[in-house]
């Protein structure tokens, strides 16, 4: 199967490119079981999900990774640093991609605010990445003081986000900073929302390796990169006690069902971990620990429209795509949202 068949047509202007007025007015489609689609608003989620029902959150911050850096000729270059961590201090090293690349050469010096990296070379790994080594400061500290939201490019803004992005383009409940990119299905949910829901939380950090189109003829030879996950023993347990009881386990977006299915992939359950996945869902996937999804409209051609598709069933899922755009839903990271099951 090749990239163009996740591949529809979508009007600009419904590309959204503020958040709704209130998390919860965010429209949602609801495509479960054999009924036809039908619309809801997002603050209506309990209402349709099974009263037993397991919502798992991902408790990830997305940081201020984007940054200006100033060689000592003046140059400035924009970085987008792909693994943000704490404890990454002098002599640690980092990888970040880089606008004007092509221009740095090895032992460059790049600064801002104190904060000073020396450019190693290219990543062996990802090719769009450099590797930089810290020479002062820290990373998280200078990203902080300095760094903006990273926004998709396709919501552009006159000079830089603003106050109201860092709060919007955020989760409620996010907590462990490492995302470059938010995990959008989780934007939708107001407090007393999540008060009806019995929910667990698991980390997976977003890289930007995620968000990019398939260029490979054959979708199974796409790669994302590796992302961090983090599954705690008591969140583990929960998990694996409600699929023993029948109870179905609704995932909050893509990167939940990616650490969910990566997690039962590698032990054939769920269990406690801590390290990397760079799973790639494709049609065909055996999914293991996920029954519901909720998830945003995704871009053509890429990743994340795929694992929705093979999580929904191709045919259904691009049909629900269809009926969204033709309702005049608003898509991508600020967009709406829907609910599906597995088909």
């Amino acid at each position: 199967m090749g990239p163009e068949a996740f591949d529809y047509s979508l009007p600009p202007s419904q590309i959204a490119q503020e958040p709704a007025e209130r998390r919860g007015d965010a429209r949602m489609l609801v495509l479960v079981g054999p009924s036809p689609p039908t619309h809801a608003r997002a603050r209506a989620l309990p209402e349709h999900l099974p009263r037993d029902a397991l919502v798992v959150l991902n408790e990830s911050r997305v940081v201020p990774a984007r940054v200006l850096l100033r060689r000592d000729d003046e140059r400035e270059f924009e970085l987008l640093v792909c693994d943000p961590r704490p404890n990454c201090g002098i002599g640690s090293r980092y990888r970040a991609w880089v606008r004007g690349a092509k221009r740095l050469r090895e032992g460059d010096r790049l600064s801002v605010d104190g904060f000073v990296c020396r450019f190693c070379g290219e990543d062996s790994i990802d090719p769009r990445a450099r590797i930089f080594e810290i020479e002062a400061g820290e990373l998280m500290e200078a990203l902080s003081r300095v760094g903006q939201v990273p926004l998709p490019p396709y919501i552009p803004r006159p000079t830089a986000p603003s106050a109201a992005d860092r709060e919007r383009y955020q989760t409620l409940y996010a907590r462990l900073p490492g995302s470059v990119a938010a995990p959008t299905a989780g934007l939708h949910w107001e407090p007393d929302v999540l008060a009806r829901l019995d929910r667990v939380a698991l980390t997976l950090h977003v890289g930007p390796g995620t968000f990019l189109p398939m260029e490979a003829k054959d979708v199974r030879e796409h790669r994302v990169g590796a992302e961090r996950i983090c599954l705690d023993e008591a969140a583990a347990t929960r998990i694996r006690l409600a699929q023993r009881q029948g109870r179905p386990i609704v995932a909050i977006g893509t990167t939940v069902t990616r650490a969910l299915e990566a997690i039962a992939q590698r032990f054939g359950e769920i269990a406690p971990f801590e390290g990397t996945t760079d799973l790639v869902i494709t049609p065909g996937h055996v999914f293991r620990a996920v029954d519901l999804l909720i998830t945003n409209f995704h871009l053509p051609r890429s990743s994340l429209l795929m694992l929705v598709s093979a999580f929904g069933g191709h045919e259904r899922v691009m049909a629900g795509y269809q009926t969204a755009v033709d309702a005049g839903y608003r898509f991508y990271s600020y967009g709406d949202c829907m609910l599906l099951d597995r088909g």
